[in-house]
């Protein structure tokens, strides 16, 4: 089978395999740095937890860049809306209610340092084109790394 080789993008590998990913190399690099808070804030009014995983951030921050780079021009308030959830006030009716943004903006401040994200002039983020190669190049890997799974699947 001749395959024609092209680029892989975020759009052609799985989320979670992809956050999973990138939430690795953002973890594994010295410039996104976990906040002191993030191991007592909640992740919105709706909840009644902080995030028990470790990791929780570097997952959020990688989502947030797949939703960045797959939406342009997305920000903090639509981030807000997509990361809210029910608000369950015990035998009352539940509520919609939106994320934290505090931690939204953290995330894209830092992802905006790191040279990942760029503001845009109508309002918003997009992703700057170094930032896209980043995406790319750590998609591709998660694409390569499903592709090998597969293979040795078949062999069994």
């Amino acid at each position: 089978m001749a395959e024609e080789a092209r680029g892989i993008c975020v759009r052609d590998v799985p989320a979670p395999a992809f956050i999973a990913a990138y939430a690795e190399h953002l973890k594994n690099s010295d410039k996104f740095e976990l906040p002191v808070w993030a191991d007592t804030v909640k992740t919105g009014v709706f909840k009644e937890l902080a995030p028990y995983g470790d990791d929780w951030y570097y997952i959020r921050a990688a989502s947030i860049a797949r939703k960045v780079y797959l939406r342009p021009g997305i920000g903090v308030g639509m981030l807000r809306k997509w990361y809210g959830g029910t608000y369950r006030r015990g035998a009352r009716t539940e509520h919609y209610r939106k994320a934290n943004a505090g931690i939204i903006r953290s995330v894209l401040i830092q992802l905006q340092e790191m040279r990942v994200v760029e503001p845009v002039e109508k309002g918003g983020r997009q992703v700057t084109t170094v930032g896209q190669q980043d995406l790319d190049r750590i998609a591709g890997s998660v694409f390569r790394d499903g592709e090998d799974d597969e293979d040795s699947d078949d062999e069994e």
